[in-house]
């Protein structure tokens, strides 16, 4: 593959024509492509939002809202394409973010803890769904990849007041959208010494969901807790009933458990942002969140890794493949944080219609 810059989007143009700053998550939708912000235009503070581009030119072409109601904090955004039906998630805004994971601020519950639902052709703001504001940060969006379906799932990062962790789950009822919480994983006990100073008057090292991954044949879940380092499994056949299959564990604040490939060498890092191949069969991670949030949970440094996992779909399972292993000097003293896979992947398609 030999990529070819075509574009690019400065600063000033998504301010002043989108009226938004720090772009994040880009999908290609039916009147456009659509990229979250998470901050305004004055590049500190919001709301953030989504900016619609040209799919040909790319160029920005406005503000996708129309009617944005409460919302203020952006993350990530997808859809039910079929029911005309756009979700978006909250994380906070530059100034919450870039420097850092704020503890005040966090302890404050001020950071987002609510799902937006909207109309996807005109951008108005439909439905708000608080999910109570103990569970900080809410972040991914899963959407069952089923046409007809209206239900998906999100995480929130987590919950002020035992640093558990949690994956909800959305379905339409009637006109409006219900939330429910389908999975919780709680925090594990850590001596003082073990832990980074962040953490030590907690005692205990926090799940730190930050990605999951919905297999296309919205069957098999993937939950990736950062702070202790595990990738978890669980059967969605039954959505409302999540069963945990499997779980694999790589780096962890505390563990630090490595990679069979060698097994004498701690990983730094944990287990961050999962994708799927189509078939479900080979799941990817790595192991950088944010730079500045990096040095607060592991401030030793992060040493960078992608791993890959072979993955038992008929009865549910995980492996690491002990022969995939780049890291280190392999990515150049880069972090690495989102894989794409080519031709298509869990968390990048969408469908009009079943097969």
């Amino acid at each position: 593959a030999r990529p070819r810059l075509v574009k690019v989007i400065e600063p000033e143009e998504l301010a002043a024509k989108a009226g938004y700053s720090r772009p994040h998550t880009l999908h290609c939708g039916p009147d456009g492509m659509f990229l979250s912000c998470l901050g305004g235009a004055d590049g500190a503070d919001g709301p953030g939002g989504v900016a619609l581009l040209d799919h040909e030119s790319f160029e920005v072409l406005r503000a996708w809202e129309s009617d944005r109601g409460p919302q203020w904090f952006a993350y990530d955004l997808w859809w039910h394409l079929r029911q005309n039906i756009a979700v978006t998630s909250e994380w906070g805004t530059p100034s919450m973010i870039e420097d850092g994971l704020v503890p005040e601020l966090l302890l404050g519950r001020r950071y987002g803890h609510s799902l937006h639902f909207w109309e996807l052709d005109s951008g108005r703001h439909l439905q708000r769904v608080d999910l109570g504001d103990e569970n900080q940060m809410v972040l991914e969006l899963r959407p069952a990849h089923d046409p007809e379906a209206t239900w998906g799932f999100t995480n929130t990062v987590v919950d002020v007041e035992d640093l558990s962790a949690s994956v909800w789950l959305w379905n339409r009822e009637g006109e409006d959208f219900a939330v429910r919480k389908v999975i919780t994983i709680p925090a594990e006990p850590a001596r003082t010494e073990d832990l980074p100073p962040a953490l030590q008057p907690f005692g205990a090292v926090p799940p730190l969901i930050t990605d999951i991954d919905l297999s296309v044949d919205d069957q098999w879940l993937y939950i990736s807790a950062w702070g202790t380092g595990d990738l978890l499994q669980y059967d969605v056949s039954d959505p409302f009933h999540p069963r945990q299959t499997a779980s694999v564990r790589l780096g962890g604040v505390v563990g630090r458990q490595p990679h069979p490939a060698e097994p004498d060498t701690p990983l730094t890092g944990g287990a961050q942002m999962v994708e799927l191949s189509r078939d479900g069969r080979r799941a990817y991670l790595t192991n950088s969140l944010y730079a500045t949030w990096d040095t607060q949970l592991y401030p030793a440094g992060i040493d960078p890794w992608m791993v890959k996992l072979d993955a038992d779909t008929s009865h549910g399972g995980l492996s690491v493949d002990s022969r995939f292993f780049p890291h280190g000097p392999d990515f150049l003293g880069l972090r690495v944080h989102q894989t794409r896979l080519q031709g298509g992947d869990a968390s990048s398609d969408s469908y009009c219609y079943r097969r």
